[in-house]
């Protein structure tokens, strides 16, 4: 998903009442703010100005329009002067897309000394955009309202968090996720309704007999191998008997042509991320770990022992920090480390992390790994680097799909000389014991998609567009009150088909 390859397009709200030279005014006003927001350089997605809707005709054809163009991820709206919401009823029921209403005005301050009728006339943001919000909530519309005025560089930055979010779900609307293997046996958190994620989210999910993926590994060739290993050995450090001739250097090859293996399989299916399981390895000599490390730090979604749902996110999460510094990666709640307020979780799995959240350079080493089909297996050791980030999970609850949002602190770990895998050591907020304890009550997975640079308003943003419940663990999350919002929420769900 490049950003390149997407707009979103600027709908400004009108009315002919008040005559053609105040319409030309308008639509002045919003093509100087459109360039204004595109030369900026604060925007990651082109936006594309659509004219200045004055009737229900136009705005009809415009959403469908937006519906049926693949470059459109999303629509921004404003109100420049009092736009009559009742035209916006037939256009706002066809739209299906993310929306943003952007509450602004064209002028950043009052004009004291010239205000006249004329001017209280054409610029009707006040309460134009008012008008708006009354008919998109008696729609029950989802959309993000931003509050501010357009060429702040605040605004901007919100506007660019939104188009982000609107990448992102556009991506996962023809999202196709491999499975290798089945989920891990017994495993409840990690399954889920398939056919309702993809109704709801967009994700569609393949399984694929670990069978079909052995011939691509097993057509990779000699000098592919040479090559790829020759990237490793400008990009990591090599434990000494990985080198070239040492005992382990065929497990590094061996890895090398998984990753040429299993990207070649991707492409062949139109797939955007992927999941393993180590109890399904036949034919294969390893473990997946290395080649899932680096194919994360491509853009690919992953997720261990079947787990769909976070592969899916990990890819979502990606797509929205594309450009961002910080990193993203699948991971999982291993260890606990108990010292008061200071409390932390370590976090890593078997083998599979993205190297990306790390600020040093990754180590390959070799090591036996002995759970599930037990095998000797290459990997990238790491510890992530120390930052503020957030922790998300999709949950299937039965009758509807939960995101819970976890904020983390990212703390510098001891030295873990006897543990060879990569890690990130985190304190929840707003600690331990209400960051951990409101996860679990909410049902949360022990993996997580992990970002040091997607925030918690972005996948507020998400769960607003997919309707999906969302609850966010923060500084100022309490026990008490996260209860309550659980029980309203259940009462929420349980009565919202009848509001639709």
């Amino acid at each position: 998903m490049n950003f390149k390859d997407l707009e979103i397009w600027f709908v400004t709200g009108a009315q002919l009442l008040y005559g053609g030279d105040a319409v030309v005014a308008v639509d002045a006003h919003s093509t100087e703010m459109v360039k204004g927001l595109n030369d900026s350089g604060n925007l990651p997605i082109k936006v594309v100005y659509k004219g200045t809707a004055n009737s229900s005709s136009e705005i009809s054809a415009i959403m469908r329009e937006a519906n049926g163009d693949t470059k459109c991820a999303g629509i921004i709206t404003w109100m420049h002067t009092f736009s009559p919401a009742k035209m916006w009823i037939h256009g706002l029921k066809d739209y299906k897309k993310p929306l943003l209403h952007l509450h602004t005005q064209y002028n950043k301050e009052i004009p004291w000394n010239e205000i006249d009728m004329d001017f209280m006339n054409l610029n009707q943001s006040a309460h134009g955009d008012r008008e708006f919000g009354h008919i998109t909530s008696r729609l029950r519309k989802p959309r993000k309202v931003i509050v501010g005025y357009w060429n702040d560089k605040d605004t901007q930055n919100k506007i660019a968090g939104w188009m982000r979010v609107c990448a992102g779900w556009a991506d996962s609307q023809d999202m196709l996720i491999i499975r290798f293997g089945d989920n891990m046996n017994n495993v409840a958190v990690t399954d889920g309704d398939k056919v309702e994620a993809e109704i709801r989210l967009g994700y569609h999910v393949d399984n694929a007999p670990i069978a079909t993926l052995v011939p691509y590994i097993e057509a990779v060739t000699e000098a592919e191998i040479d090559a790829l290993v020759a990237e490793y050995e400008k990009l990591y450090d090599f434990a000494a008997d990985c080198k070239k001739g040492a005992e382990k250097y065929q497990f590094v090859r061996d890895a090398a042509a998984q990753e040429i293996g299993i990207r070649r399989f991707l492409q062949d299916k139109g797939a955007k991320g992927f999941t393993t399981s180590f109890n399904e390895l036949a034919g294969i000599k390893q473990l997946m770990g290395f080649a899932s490390q680096r194919l994360m730090s491509e853009g690919y979604g992953f997720g261990a022992e079947g787990d769909w749902k976070s592969a899916a996110l990990v890819r979502t999460m990606w797509v929205m920090g594309q450009g961002l510094p910080g990193g993203q990666s699948f991971l999982e709640d291993y260890t606990l480390n108990f010292d008061g307020e200071n409390s932390t979780i370590l976090q890593s799995h078997m083998l599979e992390i993205n190297p990306d959240i790390t600020g040093v350079k990754p180590r390959i080493e070799v090591h036996f790994l002995g759970i599930g089909d037990a095998r000797t297996c290459a990997r990238l050791v790491f510890q992530a680097h120390k930052g503020t980030g957030v922790a998300a999970t999709i949950v299937d609850m039965g009758n509807r799909f939960r995101m819970i949002v976890n904020e983390v602190e990212v703390e510098e770990p001891k030295p873990l000389p006897k543990l060879p895998v990569a890690c990130a050591l985190w304190k929840p907020m707003p600690n331990l014991e209400v960051g951990a304890g409101t996860w679990i009550l909410a049902g949360g997975t022990h993996h997580s998609s992990f970002s040091f640079s997607v925030t918690t308003e972005m996948l507020e943003d998400y769960a607003e567009i997919a309707d999906i419940e969302l609850l966010i663990i923060d500084k100022d999350t309490t026990i008490r009150e996260f209860r309550k919002e659980l029980r309203n929420n259940e009462i929420y769900y349980m009565l919202n088909k009848a509001l639709q």
